[in-house]
């Protein structure tokens, strides 16, 4: 409800409540009962044991589950109980299970964390007396006293205030304290830092007292809208999870048919069921690379740790890849794109801009600061200033000239004020000048207001008179000041003889001496420029949301290179009025979106969704929560971020840099190049594996290898190189491609015709091992000894080709020792199977001969050569083709 635009008396009237006496013990009681309490609903969180089953939600997990209980059931009816297989599939699917769960967050923290905010109690008027009760006991009608210091318990609307000022930026994103006034009856369709006449819950009260009509409570408070969102939003799967799921149902479907094709087959050949039930789960197996999941996750979890180096901590484990696919960066900008500390950037007399050493700036910068109320502490390495930003913002910059605020009071001591009114816009504080036994009256304020309190203006000679045509060049400077979004803030002066008797207005801000204006801002991040180019250099569309106002918003975004000529800045009153339909159309117009709702920012992520990007947001705030956990990837601050944006988002920044989301889309990147490496090389060596033994079958031929020989290629010579592949450095290049394409598939149709020639190969290689073995060295068990050794050494060989789409004499083959070191255990592994006698007895292998073996590696290390004249060919095409600038990166 528009609480805001309604008369304090349609309030009273509406919600039965009474300013003097507030509600009956009671009342209060029975709409308690009524409304219920003032607090947040919970989230339901899930048992360990369901979100460990949660992990086995995938097809090929699946498929293998079934093809471990295939094999336990075969072997059993079958008299053998060789559950050899069974078991190690199933290990490596729980193995696989464990790693994701912990990895994955323990619980979901970010509707704990918004409870945390709200005030434990709240000083209300009960009966006519006032006293204090806890905050979930408050309800619709309460009148609530306010403090400075104080949380504010519920949505409120103000009925009287005096010199109020709000800390709201948790839920605006607005990083300066904002003044509210009661008496004023705002338009409907305001945004939330607009309506000056209420305080929320999540905000705090920084300066002044109040007193208000408790109008929304629980669920039904901005804050509890912003519950609400964080509860219905489910998170997105990743690029990475989405390509994944649809090949290993591509993969499944296809194992499946084609063992149900072969059953078939063998029937139809007379051959025993059993056996070729036996022969089709092998088929099954080949087909699936049970190592798959774990390598994934393995993978993942290697770059978590690699990210957490760079400041970026992981929260959700899949998400580590999904930056690698972002196209679209949207930004918060206070405390993300800015440094959140106000900072007086000029100062002027009011007729120009005043260089640093200026005697006059000296001046300007030692009234402001004595009309001041903050504080200037000693710490341990150098001052700070504590109090309202804007105040400490000018002793900062008075004390880089040498004012300091503490020597100041010392000389200048305060004997009397006239206190800050929003009404009137100004500030007074009066000093004892020793040294000249005059008393000194400092007024700072809104230059518009304060010019016109002036008959004089001060110069490096002395005062002067102030003129209607200079008044009017001191508000042109003004405005000037205020047209680079900057805070604008004037200073003047006037000696007297005696302290003034009447402390009001009328008695001390007469007949003053106009001494200048002060520009603040919240100044951007000195490295965020630098981070937005390379964004666009890597197609990444960078976007400013913010709570803040267009022109404050606009100048930052323009300063740091968001913003260009072209682009549009879009306000929330604005966004209000477009549909979804037009907004997802137009969305690529605008770098900038102001004065925007959590509601708009969700609409802003889900806009650029629906054109088929791939979105990270950034945010600190509590406003910014929904939108990051609708987001595809969310990125909360560690340091000055809120634990409910923290609880949602995928990822948290511990150095609070914007910079550093640049060096988690090259980490991010580089893991996703790296999946696809692996997952490449165990398609075609899978490919390969199903080739093998399809066409052994196809042409009558006993099967060159048995399930147990195709587990342990999958899962031990394949997933070493697989893994290390997962380590190779990320190319130099990797931030000038744009983003890898958004698409359900993993791979392009171009590469599925490179795995599928890989597999070929590999499988051809493993059949003429085979055959050798079988026809020229007379012995079923030595071609398939052959056949197994040749098909793992040929993998740990082919593994090298995966790691560049150039030649791989091109690169330094010694940056991934990872590889190297994988190859030389896989090697030593295969070879001590074949040639242990105890262990080739389970293995059903023989130890192969010299010869044998040279045999097996002259024709295991042929995949470099074939795939090398494959790349140059590969290469060749891809010249000839024209180029037609493609907007995201081909693979």
């Amino acid at each position: 409800m528009n609480w805001h635009a309604k008369e304090v008396q349609d309030i009273i009237n509406q919600l039965g409540c009474d300013l003097k006496n507030g509600l009956s013990k009671e009342e209060g009681r029975q709409r308690l009962g009524q409304y219920g309490e003032n607090k947040l609903n919970e989230v339901k969180k899930e048992s360990l044991l369901m979100r460990f089953i949660k992990q086995f939600n995938d097809f090929m997990i699946l498929i293998l589950i079934v093809a471990a209980g295939l094999s336990i059931f075969l072997s059993f009816m079958q008299g053998e109980h060789d559950y050899f297989d069974a078991i190690i599939i199933l290990f490596i699917v729980v193995l696989n299970a464990a790693l994701g769960l912990v990895q994955e967050s323990k619980a979901e923290k970010a509707l704990e964390a918004l409870k945390n905010m709200s005030a434990p109690n709240a000083k209300v008027i009960r009966g006519g007396k006032l006293q204090t009760i806890p905050t979930h006991e408050l309800v619709p009608g309460d009148l609530v006293v306010l403090e400075a210091g104080d949380n504010v318990p519920a949505d409120i609307r103000l009925t009287t205030t005096s010199n109020l000022k709000v800390e709201e930026s948790a839920l605006t994103g607005e990083s300066v304290p904002v003044e509210k006034e009661f008496d004023c009856v705002l338009k409907e369709k305001l945004e939330l830092g607009d309506r000056r006449n209420m305080v929320f819950t999540g905000s705090s009260i920084s300066y002044g007292r109040a007193q208000g009509i408790v109008v929304e409570t629980g669920m039904h408070t901005e804050m509890g809208k912003i519950a609400s969102m964080i509860l219905s939003h489910d998170d997105p799967q990743t690029p990475l999870q989405k390509k994944l799921s649809e090949t290993g149902k591509v993969l499944g479907i296809g194992a499946l048919s084609i063992c149900f094709v072969i059953f078939l087959l063998g029937l139809l050949r007379n051959i025993e069921p059993f056996e070729m039930f036996m022969t089709s789960v092998s088929l099954a197996v080949a087909a699936i690379p049970e190592g798959l999941p774990a390598i994934v996750t393995i993978m993942l979890a290697i770059g978590v740790q690699r990210m957490a180096k760079r400041n970026a901590v992981i929260r959700k484990l899949p998400a580590v890849e999904t930056l690698g696919s972002a196209s679209v960066i949207c930004s918060d900008k206070t405390g993300t794109l800015t440094q959140n500390k106000m900072k007086v950037v000029e100062v002027s007399n009011g007729f120009e801009s005043l260089p640093r050493l200026d005697e006059t700036k000296k001046y300007i910068l030692q009234l402001a600061t004595m009309c001041n109320d903050s504080v200037l502490e000693e710490g341990s390495l150098h001052k700070t200033a504590q109090g309202d930003p804007t105040e400490t913002a000018i002793v900062m910059a008075a004390l880089g000239l040498g004012v300091d605020k503490n020597n100041l009071d010392r000389t200048f001591m305060r004997v009397a004020e006239v206190p800050f009114e929003s009404s009137r816009k100004l500030m007074s504080t009066i000093h004892r000048d020793e040294q000249k036994n005059t008393f000194l009256i400092v007024t700072k304020g809104a230059p518009d207001v304060l010019i016109e309190k002036c008959t004089h203006y001060y110069d490096a000679h002395g005062k002067k008179q102030l003129t209607s045509a200079l008044k009017a060049k001191i508000h042109a400077e003004n405005n000037k000041l205020a047209d680079k979004a900057l805070r604008v803030l004037g200073v003047a002066y006037k000696e007297v003889a005696t302290k003034p008797h009447k402390l009001t207005p009328e008695g001390v801000e007469v007949e003053l001496t106009f001494v200048g204006l002060m520009g603040m801002i919240d100044p951007p991040r000195e490295e965020v420029r630098e981070a937005v180019e390379i964004c666009k250099n890597a197609g990444i569309k960078a976007v400013m949301i913010t709570g803040d106002h267009v022109k404050t918003a606009t100048a930052i975004a323009s300063k740091i290179g968001i913003m260009d000529a072209y682009d549009k800045a879009l306000t929330g009153a604005q966004l209000t009025n477009i549909s979804d339909e037009e907004l997802s159309k137009t969305i690529y117009r605008y770098s900038v979106f102001a004065r925007v709702s959590p509601e708009h920012k969700v609409r802003i992520v889900k806009a650029f969704q629906s054109t088929g990007a791939i979105v990270a947001m950034t945010g600190d705030g509590v406003n910014d929560a929904p939108a990051l956990k609708a987001a595809d990837i969310g990125c909360a601050m560690g340091v000055s971020g809120t634990d409910v944006a923290k609880g949602a988002a995928d990822m948290v920044l511990t150095d609070d840099n914007f910079a550093t989301i640049v060096d988690a889309v090259r980490e991010g990147r580089g893991i996703y190049a790296n999946i696809r490496k692996s997952v490449h090389f165990l398609l075609s060596s899978n490919i390969g594996e199903i080739l093998t033994i399809l066409t052994a079958v196809l042409m009558g031929f006993k099967s060159p290898l048995l399930a147990i020989h195709l587990l342990w290629v999958n899962l031990v010579t394949d997933s070493l190189p697989a893994i290390a592949l997962g380590l190779d450095p990320a190319d130099e290049k990797i931030m000038d491609r744009k983003p890898f394409k958004n698409e359900k598939n993993l791979f392009t149709k171009s590469l599925w015709v490179r795995i599928g020639l890989e597999g070929c190969m590999i499988g051809l290689l493993a059949l003429t091992a085979f055959s050798i073995g079988n026809v020229l060295f007379g012995s079923l068990t030595i071609g398939r000894t052959m056949a197994f050794a040749t098909l793992s050494i040929s993998q740990l060989v082919h593994a090298f080709n995966m790691r560049t789409e150039e030649s791989v004499f091109s690169i330094d083959l010694l940056s991934n020792m990872y590889l190297i070191g994988a190859f030389v255990v896989g090697f030593a592994m295969q070879a001590a199977v074949i040639m242990i006698p105890a262990v080739a007895l389970i293995f059903k292998v023989i130890p192969l001969t010299a010869i044998q073996w040279l045999v097996v590696l002259g024709l295991s290390f042929v995949p470099i050569a074939v795939v090398e004249a494959e790349k140059a060919l590969w290469a060749h095409t891809k010249k000839a083709q024209p180029s037609h600038g493609a907007a995201v990166q081909e693979y």
